[in-house]
């Protein structure tokens, strides 16, 4: 795979790693920071050399294949097991291999003069190669297991050698060649010691490791049956290791390999379910219902009533309106949105949320996020969980700031100084028709001439023959009570209208409180999600 290809992996990788902080396990990501932090090192170093290490449990006869490879003994062999306690390195080209052999650390190391192997003419290949010689991986020495641990994590290509009598074991198999399966394009796998069966049997046992092997997820590795005494397949096995060497890609396809493994580990964040527009009305219902916005609504469209009747009513009785609370100032609602009034800090004298009311809210903001992590998984559902009871948290205050910044409209009508006009013409003329009627019964007693009382003639109506000033005091209040109905009557209905038009503005601040503490986080998470699972397909190679 090409340095651009790679780089494409690893920038997929490690964009992944950003996105599920906090939504996949912690050993997970910590692995991949080992894996990026690892890959970044490797690439820093020699790109021109190819690193081999040979892998096997004791008595597999891995130095005396190294030996064989080299062509001269320099790795220690002896029928005491453990043999090799530190890892040793035959190097082809030691120009810079120092530095990388040092990340290794690989310190005991031997520069190799002869060629490593001949093309098909037979003339010596050039090749920058590293053989390493490595501890047991199933040693009874603790410390050996980790230096070949440590470096199955590190080298370019694993070489799994086994002989033919442990070459089945089910915990060589478990614990080490099939966690590292998806590395197939730079493995090799080595029976050794096939000197030790009869010929017939070699086949069948070659077989059933390939078919072990295949269980493991190596399908596409084949199994090269040598014997490091005897010299058979070392140079099969050689020209194996001088092809991962020649194509220089190993070092690149074993990162690949890293990254797609690690990836394919790393929990998905699953697809989101999709949200309905009925899904979000829900959360607005209920909010809507916990801010009390129906309770402000009809308290505008109570003020509205009241003050009108106070303006509008019959002057004798309207003043009485005055004496009841006002519901919009028992609320510490302005009847409009007042100029340089903070808004945002503002705050009503609404009751706080009562159990019932905090209840619904939860309800309704818990039932959202279920909907929203429907599909998702572990981590990412968790996430919007707590999205959800922090919103909970501020809904109390956002909502009770919402209703103090909404206009409400509750403002005064243009009729109402008409009206008033009238009913105080009205009643001034009630009151003079009455002054009059009553001059001819208090003058005399003063002394004084009364006026003559006119009556009304000529009308052709049953109010021929009163008295005119009878009959302005009669209409003047007649007037001024229907007046003030009509005035009601005109209140209530304006009122129900303005109830409506709060009731609107309210929920719309409702629904913007909404959208900015529970839907937009909880969108958020799920955008979040999204680009998880892409960064993560692609770093598996699942998407170009």
């Amino acid at each position: 795979m090409s340095a651009p290809a790679v780089d494409h992996l690893l920038g997929a990788l490690h964009e992944a790693a950003e996105l599920g902080a906090g939504r996949v396990p912690e050993a997970d990501l910590e692995h991949v920071r080992r894996i990026l932090e690892r890959a970044g090192e490797r690439r820093s170093l020699s790109s021109e050399h190819t690193v081999v290490g040979f892998f096997g449990a004791t008595g597999s006869g891995k130095s005396s294949l190294m030996n064989a490879l080299v062509g001269e003994p320099i790795a220690r062999t002896h029928v005491r097991r453990p043999t090799t306690a530190v890892p040793l390195a035959a190097v082809w080209d030691p120009r810079g291999a120092s530095a990388l052999l040092d990340w290794l650390q690989v310190h005991d190391r031997r520069v190799i003069e002869r060629p490593f192997a001949t093309d098909a003419r037979g003339r010596p290949q050039e090749l920058s190669l590293i053989l390493l010689d490595l501890p047991d991986f199933d040693s009874v020495a603790i410390e050996h297991r980790a230096i070949a641990e440590r470096l199955a994590g590190q080298v370019d290509v694993l070489v799994w050698v086994v002989d033919p009598q442990k070459y089945a074991d089910a915990v060589i198999h478990r614990e080490f060649i099939a966690p590292l399966a998806a590395h197939a394009s730079v493995t090799a796998a080595v029976l050794n010691q096939v000197d030790r069966l009869p010929a017939a049997e070699v086949p069948h046992v070659v077989d059933s490791l390939q078919g072990l092997l295949r269980r493991d997820g190596l399908e596409r590795v084949q199994v090269l049956a040598v014997s490091a005494t005897e010299g058979t397949g070392i140079d099969a096995l050689r020209q194996r290791i001088a092809a991962f060497a020649a194509e220089r890609q190993a070092a690149s396809q074993r990162l690949t390999a890293d990254v797609r493994s690690v990836a394919a580990r790393l929990e998905p964040a699953g697809a989101p379910g999709r949200l309905r527009g009925a899904d979000a009305q829900a959360l607005e219902r209920g909010l809507a219902a916990a801010a009390g916005v129906d309770a402000v609504a009809a308290a505008v469209a109570g003020s509205y009533r009241k003050r009108a009747g106070q303006v509008t009513g019959w002057p004798l009785t309207a003043w009485m309106l005055r004496l009841a609370p006002d519901p919009l100032r028992r609320l510490h609602l302005a009847f409009g949105r007042e100029r340089g009034r903070e808004a945002d800090v503002h705050r009503t004298s609404l009751p706080p949320m009562t159990a019932a009311q905090r209840a619904q809210a939860g309800l309704a903001v818990r039932a959202y996020a279920e909907t929203a992590a429907e599909g998702l998984g572990a981590g990412w559902s968790a996430a919007i969980r707590e999205h959800a009871a922090d919103a909970l948290e501020a809904l109390p205050a956002e909502l009770d700031r919402a209703v103090a910044r909404t206009d409400l409209g509750a403002r005064a009508s243009w009729w109402w100084p008409l009206l008033a006009a009238i009913q105080w013409l009205v009643l001034i003329v009630a009151v003079v028709s009455g002054v009059w009627l009553l001059l001819p019964l208090v003058l005399p007693l003063w002394d004084m001439v009364a006026p003559a009382i006119p009556q009304v003639a000529e009308t052709e109506t049953w109010l021929d023959g009163w008295p005119v000033p009878l009959v302005g005091l009669l209409g003047g209040v007649l007037l001024g009570i229907v007046l003030g109905l009509l005035g009601a009557l005109i209140g209530g209905a304006v009122g129900a209208a303005r109830r409506s038009r709060a009731r609107r503005r309210l929920r719309a601040q409702v629904r913007a409180v909404a959208r900015e503490h529970v839907v937009l986080p909880v969108e958020g998470e799920r955008e979040r999600a999204r680009e998880f699972a892409v960064a993560l397909a692609r770093a598996a190679g699942r998407t170009p």
